[in-house]
């Protein structure tokens, strides 16, 4: 079998779970790798044979998207040539995590894909969603179109949706808790986090960060690039995670029990989805545009230890599901 894998590019993400799925994918046949976007840090370790400019929102530094930036990186006659140039008919089976080209380019060309996504989940009604304008729900449903869905979430709401797919490494990790707080707020500058980490100067902060180049201390506050291994360090000794109210960090705080604050991005339905499904859960959210930031982080940081979620690792039987409804 033939199989090629569209991955959306924008967050790290959708590369981190490709990075789980793909092994078990090459065990069925030979697996094409294609990528658009390019606003992830995370990089695969297995070689890309389409990568695509795409479609990629771009994060800005204040909470929310570069809408300029976003609309300046448009190419319109080139997306339109991507979509041309894949050789679609080569595949027995084209999977898609939110990956716009292909996407679109199978809707037009009338062949099945699969989403194989967080974003697929949305399409079950039983999903928890946040109120939104219609136009941010048309961008959920229509980015990335698919003929099947199978979608992740923080909870297996419907047949169709499983549980996160935990890296590998994050599974062997050795849990501890040192007493810092890692933050991932890669719609944020560091700058604009500082005063606020620093009116917390008894508590040490690791923030990493989409818009430093180097590493620095200010005071309580460690800043550094984002770095795979090192996140994956520091989150494993925090007592817990700031973050965005994107769906892979969230996740991987819960199974390593760490405490969870997300901050959804500024006119970002899915995240703010996510947030609100976080919410019901049980987990503390500081919605744009709400004040007081302060009081809420410090409640945070006063609550006891977080709970751990035990994920369980269903890749292997998801993906051989899936293959086999294609090789009958």
């Amino acid at each position: 079998m033939k199989i090629l894998y569209a991955i959306q590019g924008t967050g790290n993400g959708h590369i981190s779970r490709a990075r789980e799925i793909i092994p078990v994918l090459q065990q069925y046949g030979e697996v094409n790798l294609l990528i658009s976007g390019t606003q992830a840090d995370v990089k695969l370790t297995q070689p890309v044979r389409h990568q695509l400019h795409g479609f990629s929102f771009i994060f800005g530094k204040k909470g929310g998207v570069d809408h300029y930036a976003t609309w300046r990186q448009m190419n319109l006659p080139r997306l339109v040539r991507d979509m041309r140039s894949i050789p679609l008919k080569d595949y027995d089976l084209v999977l898609n995590d939110f990956e716009p080209v292909t996407a679109w380019a199978c809707r037009l060309k009338g062949i099945t894909s699969v989403a194989l996504s967080h974003q697929a989940s949305f399409f079950s009604p039983l999903v928890p969603k946040a109120t939104g304008a219609g136009w941010e729900k048309m961008i959920l449903k229509y980015y990335a179109p698919a003929t099947r869905h199978i979608g992740f979430h923080f909870e297996p709401y419907d047949d169709f949706i499983h549980t996160p797919v935990i890296r590998k490494a994050i599974r062997e990790l050795k849990i501890t808790n040192a007493g810092h707080y890692t933050v991932y707020l890669p719609a944020m500058d560091e700058k604009h986090l500082l005063p606020l980490l620093h009116q917390f100067s008894d508590q040490q902060w690791h923030v990493f960060s989409k818009h430093s180049r180097q590493e620095y201390v200010s005071a309580n506050v460690w800043v550094r690039p984002v770095h795979h291994d090192q996140f994956n360090a520091s989150l494993a000794s925090a007592a817990g995670l700031l973050t965005g109210g994107g769906f892979e960090g969230p996740s991987e705080a819960l199974f390593l029990g760490k405490k969870l604050l997300v901050i959804p991005m500024k006119s970002q339905y899915e995240q703010h989805c996510n947030a609100f499904a976080l919410e019901k859960m049980g987990f503390p959210v500081i919605w744009p545009g709400q004040k007081k930031w302060e009081g809420i982080i410090r409640s945070w940081l006063a609550m006891p230890e977080g709970r751990c979620y035990n994920f369980p690792d269903e890749t292997s039987v998801v993906i051989d599901k899936l293959v086999s409804s294609f090789a009958r």
